[in-house]
C-alpha cells in the first residue's frame, strides 16, 4: 500500500467517490488530489485534497506547484476512504502524505475544516477559534457548515509537527480489502481511552 498523487484520467473516479461519501468538491481539479493504492492489485483505497487559497502573490516552485507566501492558506479536505478499506490506516497515510506536500511547498501551517476533529487530532491538529481563521477560510467555513457539515470546526497543525500513531502505521503495512466485515469505528480508533477522555473537542453536538 502506498500513496500517490491522482492523474487526470482518475477524475471520474474520484468525482464519483467524492459525491458518494457526500464531501466536499468544490473547485475539484484531480492534480489537487492524492491516491492510496494496493501495490498488488492497483485497488484504489482512499484519497484526499490540498486546496490552496489564493493569497496576492503567485509564487510557484519548479513543479509548478504555487509555493507558500504570506497571504496564501493551505486547506486539507476531501478525505475519503472506501467503505473496504476502513480501520487500517490508509486515512492517516493520505493525510500524512498531504502534509508532507504541504511541507514541501514551503506551508508551515494547513488548516482543516472538519467535523471530524478526534480523528485528525491523534496527528496533532488542535481546535481553534474561527475568529483566528485566516480570511480566506472565514466565508468557507460557513458555507460548509450550512452545505456539507453542519457542525465542521476549523482545526490547524504545524506540517513539522504532524505525528503518525504506531498502530496506524502497522495497520496501513498489511492493509487489505475488508469486503465481507462491517465492524463499527470504536473511540480507541481516533486514539481516545474511553475510560479516561474528556473529550476536549468536544462540540456539543
Amino acid at each position: 500500500m502506498y500513496v500517490r498523487d491522482a492523474k487526470n484520467r482518475e477524475e471520474v473516479w474520484l468525482l464519483d467517490h467524492i459525491e458518494a461519501m457526500g464531501l466536499d468538491e468544490t473547485a475539484f481539479r484531480s492534480r489537487d488530489y492524492v491516491i492510496a493504492i494496493d501495490e498488488e492489485t492497483n485497488e484504489k483505497a482512499g484519497f484526499g485534497r490540498i486546496r490552496i487559497h489564493k493569497g496576492d502573490d503567485d509564487t510557484r516552485n519548479a513543479a509548478g506547484r504555487r509555493v507558500d507566501s504570506d497571504t496564501d492558506v493551505c486547506e486539507l479536505t476531501s478525505i475519503g476512504v472506501l467503505p473496504d478499506w476502513r480501520r487500517q490506516g490508509v486515512g492517516a497515510h493520505v493525510v500524512e502524505r498531504l502534509v508532507q506536500i504541504a511541507g514541501d511547498d514551503g506551508f508551515e501551517t494547513v488548516y482543516a475544516l472538519t467535523d471530524q476533529s478526534d480523528y485528525l487530532a491523534q496527528f496533532g491538529f488542535e481546535r481553534i477559534d474561527t475568529a483566528t481563521l485566516p480570511d480566506q477560510l472565514q466565508d468557507r467555513l460557513s458555507i460548509k457548515r450550512d452545505n456539507i457539515q453542519p457542525d465542521a470546526v476549523p482545526l490547524r497543525l504545524a506540517t513539522d509537527r504532524f505525528h503518525m500513531p504506531d498502530r496506524l502505521r502497522e495497520r496501513f503495512k498489511g492493509a487489505v480489502a475488508q469486503a465481507d466485515e462491517t465492524v463499527e469505528d470504536t473511540p480507541e480508533d481516533f486514539g481516545i481511552d474511553p475510560d479516561s477522555a474528556t473529550y476536549k473537542y468536544d462540540t456539543d453536538r
